[in-house]
This record gives structure tokens, C-alpha cells and sequence, in this order.
């Protein structure tokens, strides 16, 4: 395997690991207030963040390889609005935004990678943008998971091996479903 394809395919499940971690903790909200919840006044709730990076995926990656990455419609400040969507209401934006930005990195060629893109007029490789939204994105993401888990506090099931589980998951003998 080429290093292109490999940095493709291994992007792409990168992406996707992150996205599974923003859904497992979304799966353990159960009520629209978990949602819309903030720590403090300068603080952004789940559905803030759900928000932001739904807009930065549907302008990001909507003709990526051919506009420049902040669309002219996109209303970025207004992401950070709290308003009184519902979970529902917050998925469906989600949704799309991962599919648009998955259906663009399904699309992306190996000979792609060294092409040109601008974000904000700024020229980067697609390599580089790549990148970027890989450090953006998990940044995010683990504000949702820490949040989740916040609000959660002893109810919440662990993403990963729960404190003082390492020893049972080594010798195989923790039965949790990690997936």
C-alpha cells in the first residue's frame, strides 16, 4: 500500500473513531437540558459545539477542493448561539455535516493530497487541511465527552477502559463492550 492511500484510509478512520466517541456520549444524554448545559457564561453546551462543527463540516468541505473553505453563507458567530433546539433537532445538523465532510474524504484521490485548498484565503495543502481538521474536530469532541461525562458524574459508562480496569483489560478478562 502506497503512503497516500494509507494517510487517506487511516483519516478516514480516524474521523470516524471521533465521530463514535461524540455518538456514545450523545447516547447517554437523556434530556434536552443535558444538551444545552454550560459550566459557566463564557462556556459552549454540547449542542453549542454540535452546532459549530456542523457548520465548519458543511462549509469546510462543501466543494473543498474548489472554493475556498469559509463559505460566504456560512453565519459562524451565530453557531454559538444557544437557542432551544431538541436532541432531534441537533442530530439532524450533525448528520449533515458528517456527511457532507465523510462523502468529501470518501471522494479524495490519492493525487488530491498535494492539491492546493484555501480556508479563509489562507492556501494549504489538502494534506495540511487534513490535519488541521483532525486537531479542530478532536478538540471539540473531547469537550463533548467531557462535558457528557460531566453531567453524567457516576452515571456515565466509560468511552474507553474504566479507571482501575487496566489490569482486567490487559488479561482479557474485562467483559465491557469498548465499541
Amino acid at each position: 500500500m502506497n503512503l497516500e492511500k494509507h494517510f487517506l484510509e487511516n483519516t478516514i478512520g480516524v474521523f470516524t473513531n471521533y465521530r463514535n466517541l461524540a455518538e456514545r456520549s450523545f447516547a447517554q444524554l437523556n434530556k434536552f437540558e443535558q444538551y444545552h448545559y454550560k459550566t459557566d457564561e463564557e462556556s459552549n453546551s454540547i449542542a453549542v459545539i454540535m452546532k459549530h462543527m456542523a457548520g465548519n463540516m458543511i462549509s469546510r468541505w462543501t466543494d473543498f477542493l474548489t472554493t475556498d473553505g469559509e463559505k460566504p453563507n456560512r453565519n459562524r458567530d451565530s453557531e454559538f448561539i444557544e437557542k432551544a433546539e431538541t436532541p432531534e433537532e441537533l442530530m439532524v445538523f450533525w448528520n449533515k455535516g458528517w456527511k457532507v465532510f465523510m462523502d468529501t474524504l470518501h471522494s479524495l484521490k490519492e493525487e488530491d493530497l498535494l492539491k492546493t485548498v484555501t480556508i479563509r484565503g489562507e492556501a494549504l495543502t489538502v494534506t495540511q487541511a487534513l490535519t488541521r481538521q483532525t486537531a479542530h474536530y478532536s478538540y471539540h469532541i473531547g469537550q463533548i465527552v467531557f462535558l457528557a461525562k460531566h453531567i453524567k458524574n457516576t452515571d456515565w459508562k466509560s468511552l474507553s477502559i474504566p479507571k482501575n480496569k487496566s489490569a482486567e483489560h490487559m488479561k482479557g478478562t474485562y467483559k465491557e463492550n469498548l465499541k
